[in-house]
């Protein structure tokens, strides 16, 4: 982490509105880009990002420095969307996904909803994996260590997902 960075969650640790607002203002992309890319859809993204940033207020104290602060700031999103999913219920599938800045996304927006929606079906963990790994373009120890687990159950699970996935129908072809 560079001393700017550093330096600017002190202060904002400390109540500076300024340096939280700077702060938001550099990682808020970030949030909603993953929130978009986890949940699928870019109107709930929003609602997501929204409650990590109220999240973050509230927690930006315990941030210790012994992570990055992407890697925390992604643990923040992952568990927003959590909540958010329990509060909603909304469906794994959700038939209005929609990528962000584009008002049609077709073809490539259904397969990516099919994949999401079977991932999630093969247990905890897993949906966070694909979205951190081949979503984010993270790497299994950056995965490992938001998720709070070890790298091989990082492997393990991106090896299982490509495994399962092959053993389904293809994508598309589901009636």
């Amino acid at each position: 982490m560079d001393l700017t960075l550093t330096q600017q969650i002190q202060q904002a640790q400390a109540g500076d509105r300024d340096a939280f607002r700077a702060l938001l203002d550099q990682h808020y992309a970030l949030m909603f880009r993953f929130a978009c890319k986890y949940c699928g859809n870019a109107t709930d993204a929003e609602d997501i990002t929204q409650q990590a940033c109220i999240k973050l207020a509230r927690s930006l104290g315990q941030f210790r420095f012994e992570a990055a602060f992407t890697s925390w700031l992604y643990r923040i999103v992952i568990n927003c969307a959590h909540d958010w999913q329990k509060q909603f219920s909304r469906p794994e599938e959700d038939s209005r996904w929609q990528e962000p800045g584009r008002e049609d996304s077709g073809d490539s927006a259904i397969m990516l909803r099919q994949v999401l929606s079977r991932v999630a079906k093969m247990g905890d963990g897993f949906r966070e994996t694909v979205v951190l790994v081949m979503g984010e373009g993270l790497t299994h120890a950056e995965t490992a260590q938001i998720l709070n687990v070890k790298e091989s159950t990082v492997s393990w699970r991106v090896h299982e997902i490509r495994k399962r996935l092959k053993q389904e129908l293809p994508l598309g072809s589901e009636s």
